[in-house]
């Protein structure tokens, strides 16, 4: 529906009422009758609005107590769900009362068989031992020698016999011995007895080198080999050696290793903590090959992560106060061997106002500093910082806890990024952009380039580093998405002090060829005062001024990379051609001088063709058409400006260029030119 318009509304009333339209109407306009009408439908939309007015009420109290009625039913269905819940409360606990006696039966019927067996074991035992009461060894387990390994399991203290006899038969060598004597203590406490002395004995003269993970495996191949020919179960007698080895032996090597550096040495202890993780986590690797239970790989980490915890638990605080600490120091001692204080950057106040508003304008607030063509970025700093970090990666990735190494890369990626991106390069940038002079200085040193080269060097170490250890890290995490937005969000913050330190570079190039340009060219270079003996191909002026743009070129193609070189070139190459279209047209030329501006124009198009942008080149070739003007006859003017590099020019700007002619005036090359 259209919106109400009262205006309408009443103009519709007006006409459908008889007398009520304008006096021009069918009838005659009747103001009484009209205002009458007007009364009228007043009173009825008076009773029309009574009639809404109580039908709203009715609604909405017809709506009040439905909303009543709506949370009441509400309340009752929360009732009912809290004695729902409440019954489930007590299912739950019923339940569990039940499992509990379920447990308690299944641990009182093993309880029974342990007791009937070892009553049948005591009755015979009790049956033996009245043979001895009475003096008559009727039994023929202890008449017959042969049946030593019976009367062993009959008699207790006899263990202690076999105990013995088993560690003079190990250091023996005898394997047969060993077997039958296990074999008979198996299922009494003296079998655990006997398992610690082949374990102990199995250890003595086997650490004799210098690399205990290496005596360790030779030791474990060995006992493999015998355990099997001595013991009934070979995987438990392995794993408890196993347990014993690194409880001890692996243990205490661990602790003195790390304890004496700890505390004074961070790198060393980082060094030593790494070292010893992955030669631990290489020795379990050799011990999964025996065979050491059900699950011999979960045994082996619980081992290692028992020894390592204390260490591991707050091992990235320690990697990243060490980067802290060594990337300070690194970047310290750089600053210290150039002699240089470093600035502070971005504290705020008047002169820093003024630095930055210098920095992306050409307003000349002040003298710009002066660093002797010192860059403030360091290939050397940079590896160290990267080496350092790449090392902490590395840790990092063997030392973490798998659900905690995406968060501890990304925390050490942060760090780099202060550390290399701000403090170093991000600061030489800054230091870069307040060192480029103003764009009317003479012979300025516009090594801001040496800083594009530099930087983009390092970009490409640090991109690199980026790919190669922090990637395989997080690629499968959610950090990846919060690395990759900081690594674009740091290098576009760069990219912008970079951008804005070329585009003023350049600004300080076409200014350096304006000031060559402003000396070196002068008035009669085009306009001779003997035009028949002009001998020179082309000015002094274009000469400096190309051998300038060719250095600057070669520059730009050194300290850039990539298609870097072609977008910094034409914006070069599109400056240079407006210096040189304004500055030709400040000139008044003669037919001679006509001919040696294009020579200049020449040249210069043969400096832009160094460029090797098409549009530079094209620009060129139109004022190299453009100065033809200058000299072409009057009467083929039009001739000229409807050639294929002319023809789409605006007519204005064809204009100007012949009113530059000496006799503009005197042939009266406004007529021929319209």
């Amino acid at each position: 529906f259209d919106p109400f318009d009262a205006d309408e509304y009443i103009e519709r009333l007006a006409w459908r009422t008889p007398g009520g339209g304008s006096k021009g109407g069918a009838e005659a306009f009747d103001p009484k009758r009209l205002l009458e009408e007007f009364k009228n439908h007043i009173e009825e939309l008076k009773l029309l609005d009574e009639r809404i007015q109580r039908r709203v009420e009715k609604l909405e109290q017809q709506c009040q107590k439905e909303a009543k009625e709506f949370a009441r039913k509400v309340q009752d269905l929360q009732k009912s769900n809290q004695v729902a819940f409440q019954h489930f409360q007590e299912l739950d606990d019923h339940i569990s009362y039940v499992a509990t006696k379920v447990c308690h039966l299944g641990d009182q019927l093993e309880g029974v068989n342990t007791p009937r067996q070892r009553a049948v074991e005591a009755q015979r035992l009790m049956t033996y031992f009245n043979e001895f009461l009475d003096g008559e060894l009727r039994s023929d387990v202890f008449n017959n020698p042969d049946k030593i390994k019976e009367a062993a399991d009959i008699i207790q203290k006899l263990h202690l016999i076999l105990i013995q006899e088993f560690t003079a038969a190990q250091r023996r060598g005898e394997i047969a011995r060993m077997r039958e004597v296990a074999a008979v203590l198996l299922h009494f406490k003296g079998y655990a007895h006997c398992v610690d002395v082949y374990i102990k004995q199995c250890q003595e003269g086997a650490y004799f080198r210098d690399d205990i993970f290496e005596d360790t495996a030779l030791l474990c191949q060995r006992v493999n080999k015998q355990v099997g020919e001595v013991f009934s179960s070979p995987e438990t007698i392995m794993a408890k050696l196993i347990q014993n080895i690194f409880e001890n032996k692996l243990q205490n090597f661990v602790r003195d290793k790390l304890e004496e550096s700890r505390k004074t040495d961070a790198e060393q202890y980082l060094k030593d903590l790494y070292d010893l993780y992955t030669r631990m986590t290489a020795l379990a690797g050799k011990l999964t090959e025996f065979n050491l239970g059900t699950d011999k790989q979960t045994f082996l980490s619980k081992l290692i992560k028992n020894i390592f915890s204390s260490y591991l638990e707050n091992y990235i605080d320690t990697e990243r106060e060490y980067l802290k600490s060594r990337s300070t120091m690194i970047l310290q001692r750089y600053y210290e061997s150039k002699h240089h204080q470093k600035r502070t950057l971005g504290a705020g106040g008047i002169q820093d106002l003024k630095e930055r508003i210098r920095q992306r304008t050409n307003l000349p607030l002040g003298p710009s500093i002066d660093t002797h063509g010192e860059t403030f970025l360091s290939q050397e700093v940079v590896v160290n910082l990267l080496q350092e970090t790449k090392h902490a990666f590395e840790r990092c990735h063997r030392l973490s806890d798998p659900p905690d190494l995406p968060k501890n890369a990304f925390s050490i990626f942060l760090l780099l990024v202060d550390y290399l991106c701000v403090d170093h390069i991000d600061y030489a940038l800054e230091i870069g952009l307040a060192a480029i002079p103003s764009p009317d200085s003479k012979n300025a040193n516009l090594y801001f380039l040496d800083v594009v080269q530099q930087a983009n060097t390092i970009f490409h170490l640090f991109d690199k580093q980026f790919n190669d250890h922090l990637m395989p890290l997080i690629s499968s995490s959610p950090k990846l998405t919060e690395c990759l937005h900081k690594k674009k969000e740091v290098i576009e913050q760069m990219e912008v002090k970079l951008d804005t330190g070329i585009d003023r570079t350049l600004n300080c190039m076409v200014g350096q060829m304006k000031h060559i340009l402003a000396t070196e060219q002068k008035k009669t270079d085009f306009k001779p005062e003997d035009e028949n003996n002009v001998m020179i191909q082309y000015t002094n002026a274009c000469a400096k001024v190309c051998a300038y743009v060719n250095k600057q070129v070669e520059r730009v193609r050194n300290s850039m990379d990539g298609k870097n070189i072609d977008t910094v070139l034409t914006e070069l190459g599109v400056r240079f051609h407006r210096l040189i279209h304004e500055h030709l047209q400040q000139f008044t030329y003669s037919s001679m001088g006509g001919m040696l501006a294009i020579c200049d124009v020449a040249e210069y198009r043969r400096c832009a063709k160094e460029f090797k942008v098409p549009l530079v080149l094209q620009l060129f070739d139109t004022l190299h058409a453009l100065c033809n003007l200058l000299v072409v006859a009057p009467d083929n003017l039009k001739q000229v400006c409807s050639g294929d590099q002319l023809t789409n020019l605006d007519r204005n700007l064809l204009h100007g260029f012949v009113q530059l002619r000496a006799d503009y005036r005197s042939a009266r090359l406004g007529r021929h030119f319209s």
